[in-house]
């Protein structure tokens, strides 16, 4: 008789904190709501690194923090512990990096600053990331190049640019690239290397201001030190901290 592995996070817990009562199957469905209830839930914020705290990669960390603890956090924690959740319902799960592109040329060399997540979906192959911030996507993505795909919140696309590709948004009408990416496998001494760069290089940004963001139906709020806004999907709308506490984040 094979043993079966004890998961790595506590799923009911997770299920509690992101509100989902539905099924466990590793199927499509299962992984678009598990993504959306994940994304709308799970702050992405900068908290731990701004005020030169940890940040810990480890499934009891990332528990006590996420999950337990009612916080957020940035790429590598919002994707390893998605990760952990997927491959325990049975999902097989690749990691990835990507180089961030967001306010620079496409032509960039940028460091692979960023995680992601590639799962397969029987036998298609799909992308998933929790933790871009700003335009984190709130659902799969068929690694289908130059095809608009639509997700609860922006469209998006891929386009091929040699051997990677790069991730855009639709804003508007305009499409902006977030990140150029490979689909060479990363594992977890990889992500640790970047995380403790991200987190300690005096030029980084996640130490050098105050950032979250979180999606919500209809809309994003997001927060850059005082700034904070709500972006509706229909009519691009930013509001003022300065009548607003940022709460709602």
């Amino acid at each position: 008789m094979t043993a079966v592995a004890t998961p790595a996070i506590d799923l009911a817990a997770y299920f509690r904190r992101i509100g989902y009562p539905g099924d466990t199957a590793p199927t499509l469905d299962v992984l678009r709501a598990i993504q959306l209830r994940h994304s709308q839930t799970i702050a992405f914020e900068n908290l731990n690194p701004l005020l030169r705290w940890p940040v810990r990669l480890d499934p009891a960390s990332l528990e006590e923090k996420l999950v337990l603890g009612g916080r957020g956090g940035y790429c590598f924690e919002q994707n390893t512990l998605l990760r952990h959740v997927l491959e325990a319902l049975g999902f097989r799960v690749t990691g990835l990096a990507a180089r961030v592109l967001w306010g620079a040329p496409e032509d960039a060399i940028m460091p692979r600053g960023h995680m992601l997540l590639r799962v397969d979906v029987n036998k298609m192959l799909y992308l998933v990331d929790a933790g871009f911030g700003v335009l984190t996507p709130t659902g799969p993505l068929r690694l289908e190049p130059y095809i608009e795909q639509a997700t609860p919140h922006e469209p998006f696309r891929l386009l091929p640019v040699g051997d990677d590709y790069l991730m855009q948004a639709k804003l508007g009408a305009a499409w902006r690239t977030l990140y150029r990416f490979g689909l060479e496998e990363h594992f977890l001494p990889d992500y640790e290397v970047t995380n403790w760069y991200l987190s300690h290089n005096p030029a980084s940004h996640f130490i050098t201001g105050l950032m979250a963001a979180r999606p919500a139906a209809g809309r994003r709020y997001t927060l850059r030190n005082a700034d904070f806004a709500i972006h509706f999907l229909i009519a691009d709308t930013a509001t003022s901290l300065g009548g607003h506490d940022g709460r709602d984040i």
